[in-house]
């Protein structure tokens, strides 16, 4: 039996504008994404420099996880060349964890807290951004949106994923 992978982040991004929302029958925008290493995730608010920050109260997206196989599944696929995975508009690229297991479930992430609210459902918009099917691919492992209990910040690298009562 393969040995599991350590939970990591892979990757960070942070944008400062929405390119897709409240853009239907308009196209898109494009904020761009910045990839960084470090974030601070601010309780009932969001990352700092992100779009979602402060956008409205109780938001259930003030961070979006993504598992990193997801992404590696899109790319072979959909035969994607120069992929940019920030095209994807999650914040956090991670592997080693079920991030589905996770939705109504409380998890720390070093010293951040955050509550598992659902899955980020893919919408028509991924089809545009990546390449057609991308939606399609995509459903049911769209990533996880989460609220934050309590601030603290994420980083690159190896982490310690722990459920909390």
């Amino acid at each position: 039996m393969p040995e599991a992978t350590p939970p990591r982040i892979l990757r960070i991004f942070i944008s400062p504008g929405h390119d897709f929302k409240g853009r239907h029958g308009k196209g898109r925008l494009n904020h761009g994404s910045k990839s960084v290493d470090s974030v601070e995730c601010i309780a009932g608010r969001g990352l700092r420099g992100d779009r979602y920050l402060d956008y409205k109260a109780n938001f259930k997206g003030q961070v979006t996880f993504l598992d990193q196989s997801v992404v590696n599944l899109l790319e072979r696929k959909l035969a994607l060349t120069d992929f940019d995975a920030s095209q994807l508009r999650r914040n956090v690229f991670i592997e080693g964890i079920d991030l589905l297991a996770l939705i109504g479930r409380r998890f720390q992430i070093g010293q951040t807290l955050f509550e598992g609210v659902e899955e980020c459902a893919p919408c028509y918009w991924m089809n545009e951004s990546l390449s057609p099917g991308a939606e399609e691919l995509m459903k049911g492992r769209g990533g996880l949106r989460c609220r934050i209990e309590r601030s603290g910040y994420l980083n690159v690298g190896p982490v310690e994923v722990r459920e909390i009562d």
